[in-house]
Formats: C-alpha cells, structure tokens, sequence
C-alpha cells in the first residue's frame, strides 16, 4: 500500500504547528498510528554542545545514533550533500497509518493550508502547492477547496480522514 501523506502548510505564524499536534493527537486518539515530518528553514540542531553525541558529530561523525530505553533518533550530517527531498526523508520513516508533513510547501503531496489574522503574510499559497483545504481563524471568501476553522480539529481529522483512504 502506498504511503498515506497529508501536509500542513501556510506562511509564518500562520498556525501549521498547533494545527499538527492537535491533528496528531486526535488521530491517535482514534487509533491511527501517525508520524510527522517537520521541514524547518532555519538551522535546528536536538543535540546540545557538551553531550557525547554532539562530540561524536563534531568530530566528523556522518551519522550518530543516540538510544536510550524511552527512544532513539538518528542524526545524519549534510556535510556537503545537497538537502534531500521529501520523498527520500518520507521512505526512512517505519511504516505507519498516516504520516502529517509540517512544511514543504513546494512538495507535490496533498496539503491542508492553515491561515491566520495574525500571519506573517495573508497571501494564499500558489496554486502549485496542491492545496486541497484550508483551515483559518477567520473568514475566507471564494475558496475553491473546502474551509475550516482552524479550531475545528475534529472536522479536520473526519476530512483528512477521507481524502487519505483512512477509513
């Protein structure tokens, strides 16, 4: 079966965030097993300067693997490699029922645009980011895909429900 994928996207501050825990949560309370992927522009490092594993990078390490009994978490070093794609980040996640994309608002997959007062930007997504719903604080008018309110989180999980094939 093909990997079920839903995006989350939108310009700063615009709820993408809140919008996928709240998603996350209500999914799994449901009974899907969800996973996310969250597409930052800036750097972001989970690892902090001191610890083992920030040494082991620091000293040259391409990948380092920290496992402790309640987790683990790979981090892989660019180096000089181009950032990859979603789709390569999408097939090294282990299987689950749906996974909620954060970001990529470039990327093919089907994504429900989140929009808010007070966003850094009002302007709608370009029509190639394959919006498919939007969720708002406040009224959208002549909208071609179907809209919720941003805090109508169980509408939104029923709807991401459909389009995905979940039920």
């Amino acid at each position: 079966m093909a990997q079920r994928v839903i995006g989350i996207a939108g310009w700063k501050n615009s709820g993408k965030t809140t919008l996928t825990e709240r998603l996350v949560a209500e999914l799994s309370a449901r009974g899907w097993s969800v996973s996310t992927v969250k597409r930052a522009h800036h750097e972001a490092d989970i690892d902090r300067e001191g610890t083992d594993s920030f040494r082991h990078r620091s000293a040259g390490a391409s990948e380092v693997m920290l496992v402790t009994p309640l987790r683990w978490a790979l981090m892989h070093e660019l180096r000089e490699e181009p950032e990859p794609d979603l789709e390569a980040m999408l097939a090294r996640l282990s299987p689950c029922d749906l996974v909620i994309v954060e970001g990529y608002k470039g990327s093919p997959h089907p994504k429900i645009e989140t929009r808010r007062i007070e966003a850094k930007d009002q302007t709608p997504l370009p029509a190639s980011s394959n919006v498919i719903a939007i969720a708002a604080d406040h009224a959208i008018a002549d909208a071609a895909v179907p809209v919720f309110e941003l805090d109508a989180v169980p509408a939104i999980a029923d709807f991401v429900e459909a389009v995905t094939d979940l039920r």
